[in-house]
């Protein structure tokens, strides 16, 4: 029977998820599958880009773990495609390769003063705080007055994260120096700036009631915001999600405040204008718009400037995805030019045979977890059909690859060594009674994983 030798690059849930639909679906043929990931763990943007008080969102991890730990695909952990691994090299060794690598830089955000000092994007926030091995492990927290541009998920969660005590994030898995980092935080107030109104926002009711219950941290809403328009009206009254948004913000709107030691504001109809430098090249405050409903659910503006000081800002506007050696890239977008996961050259949109793509890299940083599943669906049902476009690998055999990354010196690490890791934090974590506590270093990491 013909086998397929399958690459997959990227072990979070889309890569994931593509190796469990192809295991499970109907097909005329063998298939063999190897998940490369540059990091030397699993799981991608559920080990490193969901906040660590999330564990409901993180119990995702469980269903992924039991598609890794069935025994039928291989793990190769801390390989970089482009260096340690190549292009070529798949092609001599795979019939096929589909590329899960994510989106994990921040998208631009196009102001005056975006790259002052005190200007930070929220992805390596994100990255810093969840313990990733490849950003610093210190962080400047000095300013009493942050601001946080978004109002979707990744917005709510940077700002939960600076305005919570740093003791009420003990039972998670926070890694020992951003424990240390936010304790030592002298932040006051959080200020979350959003173009259009309350109906208009892009995160969850789960993340937006999450916010409420800080522990002394006020909720700080504005009056002149919920003066809503016919469009307003009828989203909420239309949708459900909607609905349950509106009525936490009407609850906040009745909260007595004035006794936490920390202030979370959210404020709607502000359209971003400028950074204002403080004249030595930092931050000083955010300089916006104030806009009003256009009557279509979106917004015009007013005309009317405000400014507010700050001293440090986190830009939550997207995510964008990175380009990959070899691989066609689509600069505007952040993603891999592709139809329905078919990769296409940019030049003439024709087919890369052997080549797909699933996840945000596929489709952009849109969507939850969940999504990604029908997504890779998708882009399983090609791979299937494409059997007469496959590539013709010089020699497919399972040993070729370990061989070819000992020649290299590649110090990898497999299912087995993941195992080695997990134990490892969940032992630590239990010393002090918590879950996990992370490991951080990189090299560490890989020790930890290859000791036998």
């Amino acid at each position: 029977m013909t086998k397929l030798r399958l690459a997959i690059v990227g072990a979070g849930p889309a890569g994931i998820y593509a190796a469990d639909i192809l295991l499970k679906a109907e097909r005329g043929f063998d298939v063999s599958i190897d998940l490369f990931e540059q990091l030397p763990a699993p799981y991608g943007l559920v080990r490193y880009g969901v906040a660590p008080d999330h564990p409901r969102i993180k119990g995702i991890i469980t269903a992924l773990r039991e598609v890794v730990d069935r025994g039928d695909i291989r793990l190769f952990g801390n390989v970089h495609f482009g260096t340690d691994i190549t292009l070529d090299d798949l092609k001599k060794h795979y019939n096929a390769v589909i590329f899960a690598t994510g989106a994990i830089r921040d998208a631009d955000l196009e102001i005056p003063g975006v790259d002052l000092e005190g200007s930070y994007g929220a992805a390596e926030f994100v990255s810093w705080f969840d313990g990733h091995p490849d950003v610093p492990r210190t962080w400047p927290l000095e300013a009493e007055s942050v601001a946080v541009i978004g109002n979707g998920n990744v917005a709510l969660d940077v700002s939960r994260m600076l305005a919570k005590h740093a003791d009420d994030l003990l039972p998670t898995e926070i890694p020992a120096n951003v424990y240390d980092i936010l304790k030592a935080s002298p932040i006051t107030d959080v200020h979350v700036f959003g173009r259009r109104g309350p109906a208009q926002v892009k995160f969850t009711p789960l993340e937006l009631r999450e916010l409420g219950e800080l522990n002394d941290v006020d909720m700080i809403v504005y009056e002149e915001d919920f003066d809503y328009d016919d469009a307003s009206k009828a989203a909420i009254a239309s949708n459900k999600q909607v609905m349950v948004i509106d009525r936490v913000l009407q609850q906040w709107r009745q909260r007595e405040v004035g006794s936490a030691s920390r202030r979370l504001h959210l404020h709607f109809y502000a359209k971003p204008l400028e950074i204002v430098d403080d004249g030595t090249g930092h931050v000083s405050a955010i300089r916006y718009e104030r806009t009003a409903p256009d009557g279509e659910g979106g917004v015009r503006g007013t005309g009317e400037i405000r400014e507010i000081p700050i001293r440090a800002l986190y830009r939550a506007v997207g995510y964008f995805g990175s380009p990959l050696d070899g691989i066609p890239y689509d600069e505007k977008h952040g993603v891999i030019p592709n139809r329905e996961g078919q990769v296409l050259h940019k030049t003439d949109n024709t087919r890369m045979y052997g080549v797909y793509a699933t996840g945000w890299i596929k489709r952009g940083p849109v969507g939850l977890i969940g999504h990604t599943k029908s997504d890779a669906m998708e882009t399983i049902k090609h791979v299937i059909n494409d059997q007469g476009n496959w590539w013709t690998p010089v020699d497919p055999s399972e040993a070729s690859i370990i061989e070819l990354l000992a020649e290299r010196g590649v110090e990898y690490t497999n299912l087995d060594g993941w195992h080695n890791l997990d134990s490892h934090e969940l032992s630590l974590g239990e010393a002090e009674g918590r879950t996990r506590i992370k490991v951080v270093p990189r090299d560490e990491m890989v020790k930890i994983s290859n000791r036998s």
